[in-house]
């Protein structure tokens, strides 16, 4: 007699606390992006910057990230989106592109770095551990909304999807592929190497950026050649295996043309300054000269 194992899914999404709801997706997002603020905070306050334009960029990065993530999902899986006024925003029941949301977020992370004065690029490169970090915490939501799994198999990490979550077409399996397990454990080994070649060689900003691009990528290709989520297909891949080979050759293009090929300039090694609070000039004492340094 042989025995496979499985991975058990969630009945539910949602916990109830007394009169309080909790939308698991929706945690899993907040532990994310808490996790992300943590890593990159300590990286910055390393390098020399400050903890208040961590948070400011984490507002509005996050702000703008969710909704260009939601944007995302909504143009390119528009079959998926419930049929109400409230269907495009519905968040809390998954749904999320994580292109859009990068994209949109460090746009707008970006603009608030710019604004203090401070380098974008050392802070994309601060951030990029941190970002992907986010992405494989995140996808425990999925796991909790049995949603964006694989195809079925008898492997003894298999999971179990209860009948109304199998899409159309697989109907009378129960086991399949866990892609959300996959891409955590991909993602976190990721955060590793990206630490470990930060540390280990001397980085011109912003190619450990580019690093993290590529890296994604390549592993996020190759998972959407086993899930079987609708999704709309051109030829014989899903549209998010073409947006990842076009991003994973242009940031690998990047990362080698910028740390190998081109000559480095001091805007290369950036460093980031503490932010000086405004106010009122301070007095000298008496008898004192002041100098500068």
């Amino acid at each position: 007699m042989s025995f496979l194992a499985a991975i058990p899914s969630p009945h539910s999404g949602v916990i109830h606390i007394g009169p309080l709801t909790i939308h698991m997706y929706g945690l899993m997002l907040l532990l994310a992006i808490a996790a992300c603020l943590v890593l990159t905070g300590i990286r910055w306050v390393r390098w020399g910057g400050d903890w208040d334009l961590v948070f400011r960029v984490a507002v509005w990065g996050v702000g703008f990230g969710i909704v260009g993530a939601r944007a995302y999902h909504d143009l390119t899986s528009w079959s998926e989106v419930p049929k109400t006024w409230w269907g495009p925003l519905a968040v809390w029941q998954g749904g999320l592109g994580v292109w859009g949301g990068i994209f949109l977020g460090c746009l707008a992370g970006a603009w608030i770095i710019h604004r203090s004065g401070q380098s974008v690029r050392l802070f994309m490169d601060a951030v990029a551990p941190g970002l992907l970090l986010a992405q494989g915490i995140g996808r425990w939501g999925n796991w909790f909304n049995q949603e964006l799994f694989g195809k079925p198999t008898n492997l003894p990490w298999k999971l179990k999807i209860d009948d109304q979550h199998v899409p159309a077409g697989y109907f009378g399996h129960h086991y399949f592929h866990p892609t959300f397990l996959y891409e955590f454990v991909y993602d976190l080994a990721g955060v590793g190497i990206l630490l470990a070649v930060d540390r280990m060689f001397r980085i011109k900003r912003p190619a450990l950026f580019a690093l993290y691009v590529a890296y994604y990528c390549f592993g996020r290709f190759f998972e959407e050649l086993i899930r079987i989520d609708p999704a709309h297909k051109y030829g014989p891949l899903r549209l998010n295996a073409y947006v990842s080979i076009v991003l994973f050759v242009l940031s690998t293009a990047f990362f080698i043309w910028w740390q190998f090929l081109r000559r480095e300039t001091p805007q290369d090694r950036p460093r980031a300054t503490p932010v000086v609070p405004k106010g009122p000039a301070m007095a000298v004492p008496r008898g004192r000269v002041r100098t500068g340094r």
